[in-house]
């Protein structure tokens, strides 16, 4: 399922406010990608664009070239529904659909793909459970409130409810900045097992989560208040981490900014 992005000269805009600038890289199959940089420079909005999350905003609009396989996400005859399906995203913070039970949840996507037999949809919930590890822990309690479990049991669920709908590529935007270090741990170890089936792109603050679970690394900086932000470096996580090419990504790995 997993499939290759890549992305040539990309604008982000807010109205006629530029908020990234000519972003090109080429993210793996099978892979962790992390976005790092300081608040504002542009990794969330450009995480967007990836899967046009970014035009629902009223004015915003992108310009350059995102292929998914070669098939350009922008094209005129691409419909954006059928993007955010092949391409899911998780937001920052846990959002269960609050009048629907952990079953219903998961298999809200489902019906947005049309017809699913209840026998379909049973194993398809099971299956995704299991995928997000959370199985065990909510098999004796579907149709109880999403909303009821814990923070990090409630992460798990939407990432459930992401690759339900069999997605090739899931979004990350700061998938644990609202967790405690241990449903953080287990979130970071369910991305590290999700990988072999699909391509991963996380956003995150935390220089830990990027060296421990990426498999390799974008920096986002810019140059000034108000300017936009680009790509000062993408390389392999182990190099970017200790032998960085630009100072500007040493100053920041090792905490000097940001």
């Amino acid at each position: 399922m997993s499939k290759q992005i890549q992305v040539s000269g990309l604008d982000a805009y807010y109205g006629s406010h530029k908020a990234i600038e000519d972003v090109s890289m080429t993210i793996e199959p099978r892979s962790i990608t992390a976005f790092i940089g300081p608040s504002g420079c542009g990794k969330s909005t450009f995480l967007r664009t990836l899967n046009r999350m970014h035009e629902v905003i009223p004015g915003a609009r992108v310009e350059g070239k995102v292929l998914l396989d070669g098939e350009d996400l922008y094209g005129a005859t691409v419909e954006p529904v059928s993007v955010r399906r092949s391409i899911g995203m998780v937001f920052q913070r846990p959002n269960p659909f609050p009048t629907m039970s952990i079953y219903e949840n998961v298999a809200a996507g489902l019906r947005l793909n049309g017809r699913v037999s209840k026998s379909q949809s049973d194993g398809i919930v099971e299956e995704s459970l299991k995928g997000a590890n959370l199985w065990n822990e909510v098999k004796d309690r579907l149709n109880k409130p999403g909303a009821g479990l814990s923070g990090g049991q409630q992460q798990r669920l939407c990432i459930a409810r992401a690759i339900a709908v069999k997605p090739q590529v899931l979004l990350m935007d700061e998938p644990c900045s609202a967790l405690d270090p241990i449903s953080t741990l287990a979130i970071e170890d369910l991305m590290v097992k999700l990988k072999d089936q699909y391509t991963i792109v996380i956003v995150t603050h935390n220089m830990q989560q990027a060296a421990r679970v990426s498999d390799r690394t974008a920096f986002f900086n810019l140059d000034g208040q108000g300017k936009p932000g680009k790509v000062v470096e993408m390389d392999e996580t182990s190099r970017m981490f200790t032998n960085p090419s630009q100072k500007a990504t040493e100053d920041y790995i090792t905490g000097r900014f940001g």
